[in-house]
């Protein structure tokens, strides 16, 4: 399943978009009126869905219909690729679907437009149902409301390879839980396998800082603040502790083959990745996926989030809010996890087994580990951070890290360089 942060939207379409003047309707007295009875037509965007799942899909949509009878659901798919494009250039050209599936990323530009739908006021049960990282995930910084249903999420936990650990003085029973921690045990694996292992194996990105309690961003999303003694601390932490050779030293260069890779090849002992990382682990190396036992994510785990947005343009607003919260209850979202691995986002759905109860085995657990930190797990990055910014930063904590700038230095130039295209 594809990765939910995805690229930023090129400025050139943004500012086609910007230009069109395209708003909401609103009532009178400024509200939008979603009083109306459920029926008519409307239609339903999804992103590269089609063919594998044309099935689950279509059953969801046939059950709507059914539900509520005189509705009528038109499915448009999308291929996976351009599709921030193609939503773009359908925002613009006034023919944004009625209910489109976008992540926080790509709703963003069109919440800052007016066109998408404030579902946070239209809806007042959606605190109620959904789980908050996931809604969280919709509020934007310097725009008021929430722009996006949660349809399905996912995050991180952390996978221990315990032969290594044991081999090197290390107890997979008892891994390290922060990164003082961390720093600690890959210092022991280092003087034990004499070098040969790493315990860490990547450089931090913005994620590390916010979970170390920096502030990213201001409140207006108009600036990044991310250049404090705090995250200076961290990344002078990350300096010594690749100055003493804790991690791989091509891990500043472009030799570097990422964590994952070091792990399954043996030459790291430890990677995060989601809830089903040894269940795919198991098909593609069978050999490594018995050693492997997870553990849950250091910090507020990372959120992931897929969701749907309604058009404030839509001319059928109370059917498109039913049709949007129908996709994302807790029933349809459990049929779709047992398709593909994926979590819900529903509130109702920690009380489902399939979810929150284990088999017994490694794998089992991860899934589990997984599935109970969504209720804290947060989008730890801004979806303002564009692709371009975030190879700013890693190159910045590249410099830091390798002690050719220092970290205070290295962090006031990347927040000074993504504060120019934060600007345009």
């Amino acid at each position: 399943m594809r990765r939910v942060l995805v690229g930023f939207v090129a400025a050139a379409t943004m500012a086609a978009l910007a230009g069109c003047g395209l708003g909401g309707s609103d009532s009178g007295d400024g509200k939008t009126d979603t009083s109306g009875e459920i029926k008519g037509k409307v239609s339903l965007q999804t992103w590269a869905l089609k063919p594998k799942f044309t099935t689950y899909v279509q059953g969801v949509i046939d059950a709507f219909q059914k539900k509520y009878p005189g509705t009528q659901v038109e499915w448009l798919d999308q291929p996976g690729d351009g599709y921030s494009d193609k939503v773009l250039s359908q925002a613009s050209a006034g023919s944004l679907p009625d209910v489109t599936n976008l992540p926080p990323d790509f709703a963003l530009p069109l919440a800052k437009q007016g066109m998408l739908l404030d579902v946070g006021k239209a809806d007042p049960k959606l605190a109620a149902d959904y789980v908050e990282g996931g809604i969280a995930a919709y509020r934007y910084a310097g725009v008021e409301g929430v722009y996006g249903y949660p349809w399905y999420l996912n995050t991180d936990v952390n996978y221990w390879n315990k032969e290594l650990l044991a081999q090197n003085g290390l107890d997979a029973a008892k891994p390290p839980t922060t990164l003082d921690e961390l720093i600690a045990q890959a210092t022991v694996m280092k003087e034990r396998s004499g070098g040969k292992v790493y315990l860490m194996s990547r450089k931090p990105g913005l994620g590390d800082l916010a979970n170390a309690g920096v502030k990213l961003m201001a409140a207006d999303g108009k600036s990044f603040t991310f250049n404090t003694p705090e995250a200076a601390a961290l990344l002078d932490k990350y300096r010594d502790a690749y100055k003493e050779k804790l991690l791989p030293q091509d891990v500043l260069s472009d030799k570097y083959q990422g964590n994952s890779k070091l792990f399954s090849t043996g030459v790291a002992a430890w990677t995060t990745g989601g809830g089903n990382y040894i269940t795919s682990l198991a098909t593609d190396n069978p050999t490594l996926a018995p050693k492997v036992v997870p553990s849950k994510a250091m910090g507020t785990p990372p959120l992931y989030v897929q969701g749907l947005s309604v058009s404030k343009k839509s001319k059928n607003l109370s059917t498109a809010i039913a049709l949007a919260r129908w996709v994302t209850n807790a029933e349809n979202q459990a049929a779709f996890a047992h398709l593909v691995n994926i979590f819900p986002s529903t509130k109702a759905s920690a009380n489902d087994p399939f979810f929150s109860k284990s088999d017994g085995t490694p794998s089992g657990d991860a899934k589990v580990l997984a599935f109970t930190s969504l209720a804290q797990a947060q989008q730890l990055s801004p979806v303002e951070v564009s692709g371009a910014m975030s190879t700013i930063v890693d190159q910045q904590f590249g410099l830091a890290i390798s002690g050719a700038a220092t970290s205070k230095q290295a962090l006031d130039d990347a927040v000074a360089k993504c504060d120019q295209l934060l600007k345009g």
